[in-house]
């Protein structure tokens, strides 16, 4: 039976004209709104970059690594909200997608990943550049796709980031052969989605006896605290949440996902709690009566021994997964809902709410804020987290910060103040190095206008230093202030306190000269070189006195930059609760 074509058989849907599968690839992207796409061509790709290569609508980035150009879609897709976009060859450029794709499923960021795949024929044959990315991927992806017919390609595509950005956001994966992509057809665009599965894009919100219960829990509270984590950010949900803290006069502790949902300098606000987060928002949490997690899922490095997490507190649990209720931590308040809806609504109903005398508490965490601050031993050489302070004040807190994994990814959310959401774009569940330079990219490309500085460790910034091309190339003028110590440094803490101070393989550095502040001769990279050879300016500074005239030349420059700061290895995060641990054995120096 001949395929009809008329308007009138797909009332919801527009009829294209005949086009290449590739083309009909672009004009999804087109449809869905899509301005950046950051691919690397191959063999099983040709056919998409040669459609893309048609159009004047969406803008194409190189990466000089697929792993780079993926981390760049998650950076852009961090600071926008909206879905970020990549694309591979298969086999070899397709795996490089992975730690992206695990990076997004962990931090519930919206990445539509399109690789090519060899012939129809070929798959399962073991032919050249073939891989089974679907497979590869399926426990880290919201949905994946394998697309077998041409006809199904606009839907798929419709389907495919009305999921990466609903409900909890997060990736998914389409895989599509060469000769879908070389196939000729009419193609017809969906204008809605339209799933099988009723519970697939249903809204959840949460009934409004669920929530006045929540509001009669606050009023019979002494120590209520608030733990908000990236879900409020995924939901722009955050003038909603700062709305409620207000009203009700509930303190608020973030997860590290969660930094910037709520203002850091806020006299309600205890920062970001956790592993190495502030001791007075651990400490609040652990005594709190009553524990109102909004969009966090109890990590390990927020609960430590879980067991032991929030002990005496009565805690409700408000997400869109259910899967995350009692998944790590048994609750008694459970409950389903859009965060952003349900603090509208908690709002509404708390329209006349009077907040419990809770004096006594908040005397007490302003006690603990003054007693326990972030701080730091002053040193004859630049301290880590003297640069981040240094860096924050010069840019009086506007700018998106990225960083890599490690020691500095600490300090920079330690001493950088968050005042907004999706400022602070890191890879955090995954804890992926090599994030923070693509990610700036990323951001930037995003928004071209605002100060993007990716805060790294050596180690973390060689991990993807070829896209310092990508950046000269595309004059993306993204920034990246390394914190270098010539080790791992957060293994080599880890050596410090656990391992007797044995070095298990985290000197960076030539062993047989060992760089520092004491001894620049032996800095091994030259980072400064190296940026010369991309063709970015950088510069070293050693000196406190240059500090800050050295970041201000950064912020000045008009294209990439790398400042190579050169801190001693000596240096600790502090606070940290050891793995496993609880708050009673936090470490403070």
């Amino acid at each position: 039976m001949k395929k009809t074509t008329s308007p009138a058989a797909f009332p919801k849907a527009d009829i294209g004209h005949e086009m290449k599968g590739a083309d009909a690839v672009v004009q999804c992207l087109i449809r869905e709104n899509v301005d950046v796409i950051f691919a690397y061509p191959g063999g099983a790709s040709q056919e998409l970059h040669q459609a893309l290569a048609r159009t004047d609508k969406i803008r194409v980035i190189l990466p000089r690594h697929e792993q780079g150009g993926s981390f760049a879609a998650e950076g852009y897709a961090r600071a926008t909200g909206r879905v970020g976009v990549c694309m591979a060859t298969s086999g070899p450029g397709a795996t490089n997608l992975v730690s992206a794709i695990a990076d997004a499923y962990m931090d519930s960021t919206p990445l539509v990943a399109i690789t090519g795949q060899v012939y129809q024929q070929y798959i399962g044959k073991t032919a050249f550049q073939e891989t089974d990315i679907y497979g590869i991927t399926l426990p880290i992806v919201k949905h994946s796709y394998l697309i077998t017919n041409v006809h199904d390609l606009p839907r798929i595509f419709k389907d495919a980031f009305h999921i990466a950005r609903s409900g909890r956001p997060g990736p998914v994966i389409i895989d599509i052969p060469k000769d879908v992509q070389q196939a000729k057809f009419q193609p017809v665009f969906p204008l809605t989605v339209e799933f099988r599965n009723p519970y697939i894009g249903q809204e959840h919100h949460a009934t409004d006896a669920q929530l006045q219960e929540v509001l009669g829990l606050i009023a019979a509270a002494q120590k209520p605290v608030l733990y908000v984590g990236g879900g409020i950010i995924s939901a722009e949900a955050h003038k909603e949440l700062k709305a409620f803290a207000e009203k009700t006069n509930v303190p608020v502790a973030t997860t590290l996902m969660g930094v910037g949902a709520f203002p850091e300098m806020h006299t309600l606000s205890m920062q970001w709690f956790g592993m190495h987060g502030s001791a007075y928002g651990n400490w609040a949490v652990d005594q709190s009566d009553l524990l109102l997690c909004f969009g966090a899922r109890f990590d390990d490095r927020i609960t430590g021994d879980v067991s032991k997490f929030a002990a005496h507190a009565k805690i409700v649990h408000i997400d869109i997964d259910t899967s995350e209720h009692n998944k790590n931590k048994r609750v008694q308040y459970p409950i389903c809902s859009d965060i952003k809806y349900a603090l509208t609504r908690l709002n509404e109903l708390g329209a006349r709410f009077t907040p419990p005398d809770t004096t006594p508490w908040h005397t007490q965490i302003a006690q603990w804020k003054r007693a326990h601050p972030f701080s730091y031993e002053p040193s004859k050489h630049i301290q880590p987290q003297e640069a981040v302070a240094a860096l924050y004040e010069l840019t009086k807190g506007d700018a998106i910060i990225t960083t890599g994994v490690g020691q500095h990814q600490m300090w920079a959310a330690q001493f950088y103040r968050f005042q907004e959401p999706r400022r602070y774009i890191s890879s955090l569940g995954l804890g992926a190095m090599g994030y923070g330079y693509p990610a700036a990219m990323g951001a930037k490309v995003a928004f071209p206008d605002k100060q993007v500085i990716d805060i790294d460790g050596d180690g973390s910034f060689m991990m993807n230093i070829q896209e310092l091309a990508t950046c000269h190339i595309e004059k993306i003028a993204a920034k990246a202030m390394i914190l270098n110590n010539q080790h791992l440094g957060m293994v080599m803490q880890w050596e410090d306190r656990f391992y007797g101070s044995v070095r298990g393989n985290t000197i960076l550095g030539d062993q047989s000269n060992v760089g520092s502040p004491d001894n620049p001769a032996g800095l091994y990279p030259d980072f400064v070189k190296i940026a010369e050879g991309f063709g970015v300016k950088g510069r070293r500074v050693l000196k406190k006195r240059e500090l800050k005239e050295a970041i201000q030349e950064m912020l000045d420059h008009d294209g990439p930059y790398v400042l190579d700061v050169i801190v001693p290895y000596t240096e600790h995060v502090i606070p940290m609760i050891p793995a496993g641990k609880t708050v009673k054995e936090m470490l403070l120096k």
